[in-house]
């Protein structure tokens, strides 16, 4: 299910908020404003994700609720509904219940809870009929997070600045298989920042990127793995225990501390074993629309 396939029932939507991988992920520069100028291609993970129930209430205000994976969060900080009180701000909307089923896990450099609240976006915009175009729905999204305004284009996307300016990007893995792993362990953003070394690297992302899929590795790299995997040795055990396996590319996803591995048929992914301390492992193969370009 696609985040365009989300469907009105009366006053109800109930969208599936899948998340992302990143394939590479430059750190250029620090910018004046404190955030940081990237280069990464963001691809969506379609068969993992959180389910989103917005609904139209007669009260005012918005109720939350939420089953699956626990986020220890109070409600008013959970980005759904931050989501719904900028929207509610800028529009002036009122009267939502949200129920999120969590199934994505946090901490991993995956985008669960930035798919999830750009899905409240969506959602709102429909079930009060907005209309909004989608330049005003990315400017909203990316109001919320720096890899939110993917998730409105959900299809693989160079992505610069903070990660809101996108570009479709061609980069076809068409009947490979993905393996996402998570060990125990998370990884905040601020730790992962707080250990980069900025730079811009001699050979562009895209440049690298048009190499054949077996020859990213060593080239097509996320500048946050040589930080994270000094202080979480867990997480660079998963991703050598990918290449390790028959991975024909494997990296950290985003910050961390989820890794993700390349497979070439499905028997080697289903094959592939994780170390001991990992609590949360995801197989699909790669299909058409997950690269379907817009």
């Amino acid at each position: 299910m696609l985040f365009s396939d989300y469907w009105p029932i009366f006053a109800l939507m109930k969208l599936e908020a899948n998340c992302k991988i990143n394939l590479g992920l430059d750190v250029l520069r620090r910018r004046e404003d404190g955030y940081h100028d990237l280069q990464t291609v963001m691809f969506p993970v379609r068969e993992l994700f959180d389910t989103v129930e917005v609904v139209r209430t007669a009260a005012a205000g918005v109720e939350f609720v939420q089953t699956g994976l626990v986020v220890d969060c109070p409600a008013e900080k959970n980005i759904c509904v931050r989501a719904f009180r900028m929207m509610q701000r800028r529009f002036g909307v009122d009267g939502v219940r949200i129920a999120l089923d969590k199934r994505t896990p946090f901490g991993a450099g995956l985008g669960g809870g930035s798919a999830d609240g750009t899905a409240v976006v969506l959602a709102v915009n429909e079930l009060f009929g907005l209309g909004l175009p989608e330049c005003q729905l990315v400017e909203c999204a990316a109001e919320l997070g720096s890899d939110t305004a993917f998730f409105v284009r959900n299809s693989p996307q160079m992505c610069e600045g903070r990660g809101e300016i996108m570009t479709p990007f061609d980069v076809d893995l068409e009947g490979l298989w993905l393996v996402v792993a998570k060990p125990a362990e998370g990884v905040s953003t601020a730790e992962a920042y707080a250990g980069i070394a900025p730079a811009v690297p001699d050979v562009p992302l895209a440049e690298r990127l048009g190499l054949p899929v077996r020859q990213w590795q060593g080239a097509v790299k996320n500048d946050f793995e040589m930080s994270v995997f000094a202080s979480h040795p867990s997480v660079r055990a998963v991703r050598d225990a990918l290449l390790a396996q028959g991975a024909v590319y494997a990296s950290m996803s985003g910050s961390g501390s989820a890794c993700f591995g390349l497979f070439a048929d499905r028997a080697s992914a289903a094959a592939w074993r994780p170390p001991t301390d990992v609590v949360f492992v995801h197989r699909e193969k790669i299909a058409r629309s997950s690269i379907a370009m817009q």
